[in-house]
C-alpha cells in the first residue's frame, strides 16, 4: 500500500502489535514518523519489531487489567490508539464453552475497552485531541459458522467504538472501528486453510480474495489522521465488498 501520511512528533500506542494487522500498522506508523508503543504478549516478535522499526516495545496482556494498570499508568499521554489485539476461538455453537467464550470477551472487548480507558484518560488530562481505531471484523455485521464467541466479542467492541465516540467526542478524541475480512495474519492463514471453508468464503468476496495485512493498515492509518478529523463512531468495512450482499 502507498498510503502516504505524516505523523511526525504524535505517540500512537497499538496492541496486538507483534504479527498481522497490527505489526504492519506499527510498520506504517513508524516509516511516517510517528513514536510507536507497540504492546504484545511476544516478547521475542516485539524485539524483533522494534529492531525493525524503531518503535518502543511493551510486554502487555490485555486481558490482565492489573497488567493494563502497571503498564499504562505511568506513560505520557498518547495522540492515538490502535486497539488490535484479538484471538479466535473457532468452534460449533452448541460445542461453545463459558470459558472459551469468556476468554475471546476478555481479550476482544473488555481488553480494548480497558485498555482506551487510559488512553483516552491521558488524552483528557493533557487536553490533547487525538484518535482511536478499534480493529473488529465483518464478523461483528455478519454471521458466520463457528464464529460465536467471536462475532459476539467484535460486535461488542463495535458498541463499545460508538459508546465511546459519544463520551470522548466533547474531548476532542474520535473513535471508530475497522471491521476487515479474513486478513491473512498467521492466525487467518491457519484457521482457513481448508479449500472447503476457504472456497466458498473467497467466492462471497466479491472482489475473490481475502485482505492483506497492510490493506487494513491503510484504512487505520487514514483513521488516526488528520484527513479523518469528522470521522467519528464509524464502522468502516474493509472487506472487499463481502458485507454488500
Amino acid at each position: 500500500m502507498n498510503a502516504t501520511f505524516d505523523f511526525s512528533g504524535r505517540s500512537i500506542l497499538v496492541t496486538g502489535a507483534s504479527s498481522g494487522i497490527g505489526r504492519a500498522t506499527v510498520e506504517a506508523l513508524c516509516a511516517s514518523g510517528a513514536n510507536v508503543v507497540a504492546a504484545a504478549r511476544n516478547v521475542n516478535e516485539l524485539a524483533r519489531l522494534a529492531e525493525e522499526t524503531g518503535c518502543e516495545p511493551l510486554m502487555l496482556d490485555v486481558s490482565d487489567e492489573a497488567a493494563i494498570d502497571e503498564a499504562l499508568v505511568s506513560l505520557d499521554a498518547f495522540d492515538g490508539l490502535v486497539n488490535c489485539a484479538g484471538i479466535a476461538l473457532l468452534e460449533r455453537a452448541v460445542d461453545t464453552t463459558g470459558a472459551s467464550f469468556d476468554r475471546v470477551m476478555a481479550v476482544n472487548a473488555r481488553g480494548a475497552v480497558l485498555v482506551a480507558k487510559y488512553v483516552a484518560r491521558g488524552m483528557i488530562d493533557a487536553k490533547r485531541a487525538g484518535s482511536i481505531v478499534n480493529v473488529s471484523s465483518q464478523a461483528a455485521l455478519v454471521a458466520l459458522d463457528d464464529h460465536l464467541s467471536y462475532s459476539a466479542s467484535k460486535a461488542a467492541l463495535d458498541a463499545v467504538t460508538r459508546a465511546l465516540c459519544i463520551e470522548l467526542g466533547p474531548y476532542g478524541i474520535r473513535v471508530n472501528s475497522v471491521n476487515p475480512t479474513v486478513t491473512l495474519t498467521p492466525m487467518a492463514v491457519q484457521a482457513w486453510s481448508d479449500p472447503v471453508k476457504r472456497d466458498p468464503a473467497l467466492m462471497a468476496i466479491p472482489l475473490r480474495r481475502f485482505a492483506e495485512s497492510a490493506e487494513v493498515a491503510a484504512p487505520i492509518m487514514f483513521l488516526l489522521s488528520d484527513g479523518a478529523s469528522m470521522i467519528s463512531g464509524v464502522c468502516l468495512p474493509v472487506d472487499g465488498g463481502y458485507t454488500a450482499r
